[in-house]
């Protein structure tokens, strides 16, 4: 069994989104001040790095960190290369043999360099929802900050996979993972009133 770390490294010189609030770790006490540990603290969106969105992100009655099922962030994932788009739809992802998965994480290549934040990226189209809900799909993930458009205010993929019942995964690192099945680990922390929440994934290649 192998595990592969499909999360983005967090530190003070993480990019978040412009404006948004950065990461920070730093210790609030030492060891040499307390006798005996370190105790550190952590400052972030919760939009940081490799993070899922709750529906509260983008629908005031939409269920948020907390109130979300376990069963939405495991299980067997596809790993699939759609690079060179300027978008990804149904089109390109109607011939894909799913075997079974529950999850799909797409390597779009668009976010080249992550100690920046991206100007552009590939983004979902909106036809993606229903599609991914017939093929019994759950949840998705891709390796751009957002699965829309980052200038969009309507956000028609988020509101598409919300309506089909798919969970949200942004930000994963794909670069040099196979494409095939795995199984995927990408639990948020259990916060109360979260829009979103980073998350460490990893695929478990049996």
């Amino acid at each position: 069994m192998k595990l592969i770390d499909i999360s983005q490294r967090l530190n003070n010189s993480t990019p978040v989104w412009p404006g948004d609030t950065p990461f920070s770790f730093s210790l609030n006490w030492s060891k040499s001040e307390t006798g005996s540990v370190n105790v550190g603290n952590v400052r972030f969106s919760a939009h940081t790095g490799t993070h899922i969105d709750a529906p509260f992100h983008f629908d005031d009655n939409g269920r948020k960190v907390a109130e979300l099922p376990l069963e939405n962030f495991f299980g067997r994932a596809l790993v699939v290369e759609i690079s060179g788009k300027e978008s990804i739809g149904a089109e390109e992802l109607d011939g894909l043999d799913f075997k079974g998965a529950t999850k799909l994480l797409i390597r779009t290549g668009s976010w080249m360099d992550k100690s920046v934040f991206p100007d552009e990226i590939t983004y979902l189209r909106e036809n993606i929802g229903p599609l991914l809900k017939q093929k019994g799909i759950k949840l998705i993930g891709v390796d751009v900050p957002s699965v829309d458009p980052l200038d969009s205010k309507e956000l028609p993929a988020h509101h598409s996979l919300q309506r089909n019942g798919i969970g949200i995964l942004e930000g994963i690192d794909l670069d040099g993972v196979e494409e095939k099945i795995y199984e995927l680990a990408s639990f948020p922390l259990s916060i109360e009133g979260a829009d979103g929440c980073p998350v460490r994934a990893v695929l478990i290649d049996r």
